[in-house]
């Protein structure tokens, strides 16, 4: 176990308990956090500001797409830092015009324009926005979201998210969002010319690690054609390499008018952006803003995982490292602790018959990072350069926690 130095008030914080910490109690409570502080870390291994090594398959929730301590990122960074970090949107930079035509060409034709943003529930609101503007040719404002959707926090984004615990504090949302029930194919019959836009996700992370099926979106973009409305893929979570493709549109038959990418994009480094193809490319000067959107930093950063994950023997790794997680995991389904196995490349879902959070507390216990989706769903979101000892890792500390668990099933 690696030794690390830790400065003494940080050791003092660390030990005591949130409510009494006057360092912890400075930051508003919004999140059910472990009680642990974080260090540093390497690859998919992360450190304790005690010396405790823990496997972290959370990766900063799909952020951390290289690991922990990257340095090629590192680097670039620093390099960046060092020559120009922010200028605003007034005048142009060059990373900033080097990712967006990155971006451009690695959709193959589909999309056309890209605007930059500081995270995924910022790139959710910009794509709300833009599908308003083009549905305003024909008086067209409703927006339409699935069931079990995530798209973000802010009160667009919220506003067009389909779980109601999100939602319920913070009503009335914005108006004219309408919910559709995911994979009913029969129910887009009520889509009508009075929409301008649909929101969906590929793969529904936080809902669950729902699969939207290819005959869905087949049917929903012949619907969209149909009636000239906006189909927007949230790829914060499932883009930028995380299902084995660059896009995760790539992995489906089906082209969309907009992507909102973030989470994976600066490789742990806070960038979000979408992208539109040449018929929804509506917005002009004056009509959005975001003052951090785009700068130097960020887009180096960006720009240089970007190369990185989008080379074919990369993306071919992620399907490969997925291939085996997912065969090894299905082997382990009994049908009591673990169900089933779902998901795409590097967002695996591990659907459990027994309450996910006393899972996920033992995973902790056990030095595993891992992370709910939905009410039965742990996700598992290694980096994409993950190895295969990291993944044996995994797995050796999987036989254990599974060990516990039923050793505690027994004893009941």
């Amino acid at each position: 176990m690696e030794n690390v130095k830790v400065d003494e008030t940080i050791k003092e914080t660390a030990a005591s308990e949130p409510a009494s910490d006057p360092f912890k109690a400075a930051v508003m409570p919004t999140y059910g956090r472990f009680d642990v502080i974080f260090d540093h870390g390497k690859g998919a291994m992360i450190w304790d500001t005690q010396g405790e090594a823990y496997l972290d398959f959370v990766s900063g929730v799909a952020v951390n797409a290289l690991g922990h301590g990257n340095i090629e990122i590192a680097k670039v960074i620093s390099e960046q830092a060092a020559k120009l970090m922010h200028i605003s949107n007034l005048y142009w930079n060059e990373p900033q015009l080097k990712l967006a035509k990155t971006l451009i060409d690695l959709s193959e034709g589909v999309l056309q324009d890209v605007f930059f943003c500081n995270s995924g529930t910022e790139a959710l609101e910009g794509a709300i926005k833009l599908a308003r503007k083009y549905g305003k040719k024909r008086d067209a404002v409703k927006l339409a979201h699935l069931s079990h959707s995530f798209h973000g926090r802010t009160m667009g984004a919220l506003s067009v998210t389909g779980q109601e615990k999100y939602q319920a504090p913070f009503k009335p949302l914005i108006p004219e969002v309408y919910e559709f029930p995911a994979n009913d194919i029969e129910a887009l019959k009520a889509l009508d010319s009075s929409y301008c836009g649909i929101l969906v996700e590929p793969i529904q992370g936080e809902g669950g690690v729902n699969s939207i099926s290819d005959d869905y979106l087949k049917a929903l973009r012949a619907k969209c054609d149909e009636l000239d409305i906006l189909l927007i893929f949230d790829e914060v979570q499932t883009g930028i390499g995380r299902l084995g493709t660059f896009y995760a549109f790539q992995s489906t038959s089906v082209k969309p008018d907009v992507v909102c990418l973030a989470k994976g994009l600066g490789c742990g480094f806070p960038i979000g952006a979408f992208v539109a193809s040449k018929k929804a490319s509506v917005l002009v000067a004056g009509d959005h803003g975001s003052t951090f959107g785009g700068n130097p930093l960020a887009t180096a950063v960006a720009l240089k995982g970007v190369e990185l994950i989008s080379s074919a023997a990369f993306l071919a790794n992620v399907q490969e490292k997925s291939e085996k997680i997912t065969q090894k995991l299905s082997a382990l389904a009994d049908g009591h602790i673990i169900k089933s196995v779902k998901g795409k490349g590097l967002l695996i879902g591990i659907e459990l018959g027994i309450d996910c959070k006393s899972f996920n507390t033992v995973a902790f216990e056990n030095k595993l990072l891992l992370i709910p989706a939905g009410e039965n769903v742990i996700r598992v979101l290694p980096p994409l350069n993950v190895t295969d000892e990291e993944i044996g890792l995994f797995f050796e500390k999987l036989a254990v926690i599974l060990e516990s668990l039923k050793e505690e099933k027994n004893a009941k």
